[in-house]
């Protein structure tokens, strides 16, 4: 390995993703570079092509590269190399598997999956999308990848799976996906709870029972179509800046915040225990934070990291006791990880083209 995938490696070690020999040889050797070659969105929003200055630094760190945007909302890109790990190591990837991905986006993906010996297919909506990742995996020289054009709920009809991943965040899970495995699965994918895609890990059969655990905290950007339909009890969508009332202080919260984990896991069970619960820009702070939303959209309360509750609106009172009793039942519960939860999912959405959402937890 060279130094610069040396460090790559290293960082995405540090940065939490447990890494095989086998996938650290995958990171080290797959040439990201390859796959953002029309270069990419830097997070101070500027563009960033091969020929500037610190292209392949960027390339080879722990970072999102945004390399798609409509206006100024990303809608495709190379995720954060540390999450990716994580998540292909829950699919527990072995030679010869057959592996569905749900979101082609650069292809870079569906090479690492490639370089664990699996063969994939690899299904994105956006024919430009589908039509780099192709011309990208070509000029890398990856065998053993299909990208097809087609909307990723109905998966690859025809063919049979031994995992199913999925890059983009989503309401629920596909039925057609489990149609398709030839066992269990597992199902890797990013599934929305309070205005965020936490990881699932899940297992099922066509017709149920389907059982998830989280893996990890995550923010995705969304599918299209039934993938993300609304459903009866879904969490309300984020608060926008300078949409929400006067907030004020209801609650103490702590000399010390939480770690952003910790937050995390707080902000799983919020959305567990409250259907108002999502996240809201608040003025005076860069990252949005965890919300609870009153009917309006306009007034609620938010959880700030350190556990301050304020609240604003009209029913102020109500949502702010509401949220402090969520902070108390964390932490009368020893502050559970979202990975303490387990999951029960039901199917949802439009009965056409319905799709398997959590429903139950259990710590």
């Amino acid at each position: 390995m060279s130094e610069r995938s040396d460090r790559f490696v290293a960082e995405i070690r540090r940065n939490g993703a447990s890494l095989s020999p086998e996938l650290a040889r995958a990171f080290a050797t797959v040439p990201r570079e390859v796959f953002v070659a029309e270069g990419f969105q830097r997070r101070d929003g500027t563009w960033v092509g091969p020929a500037d200055s610190g292209f392949l630094d960027t390339v080879y760190s722990d970072e999102v590269l945004v390399t798609k945007l409509d206006g100024s909302t990303p809608v495709s890109s190379s995720s954060q190399p540390s999450l990716m790990a994580i998540m292909l190591a829950a699919l527990e990837v072995r030679p010869g598997l057959r592996i569905l991905e749900i979101g082609a986006g650069t292809g870079y993906n569906a090479a690492l999956l490639s370089a664990l010996g699996a063969r994939v297919t690899s299904v994105d909506v956006q024919a430009d999308v589908a039509e780099r990742a192709r011309a990208a995996l070509d000029r890398a020289g990856v065998d053993g990848v299909r990208v097809v054009l087609g909307d990723g709920y109905a998966g690859a009809p025809g063919e049979s799976f031994d995992r199913v991943i999925v890059t983009v965040g989503v309401a629920g899970l596909s039925p057609r996906w489990l149609a398709e495995l030839a066992g269990p699965g597992p199902i890797v994918a990013p599934v929305e709870h309070a205005g965020t895609h936490p990881v699932l890990v899940a297992t099922g059969v066509p017709g149920g029972p389907v059982t998830a655990r989280a893996l990890c905290p995550a923010g995705f950007m969304s599918a299209a179509g039934p993938l993300t339909a609304d459903r009866p009890g879904a969490h309300p969508a984020p608060a926008a800046a300078r949409t929400l009332a006067e907030l004020k202080p209801v609650g103490a919260g702590r000399s010390a915040p939480l770690t952003a984990l910790a937050y995390r896991d707080l902000w799983y069970a919020a959305g567990v225990w409250s259907r108002q619960a999502t996240h809201a820009a608040v003025r005076g702070r860069e990252q949005s934070v965890l919300a609870l939303l009153d009917e309006s959209r306009k007034g609620g309360a938010v959880i700030l990291p350190d556990a301050t509750v304020l609240a604003g609106g009209p029913e102020s009172a109500r949502y702010g006791k509401e949220a402090a009793a969520i902070v108390e039942r964390w932490e009368s519960a020893g502050r559970p990880p979202m990975q303490a939860w387990r999951i029960g999912l039901a199917l949802s959405g439009d009965p056409a083209s319905p799709i398997w959402v959590p429903s139950t937890w259990a710590l």
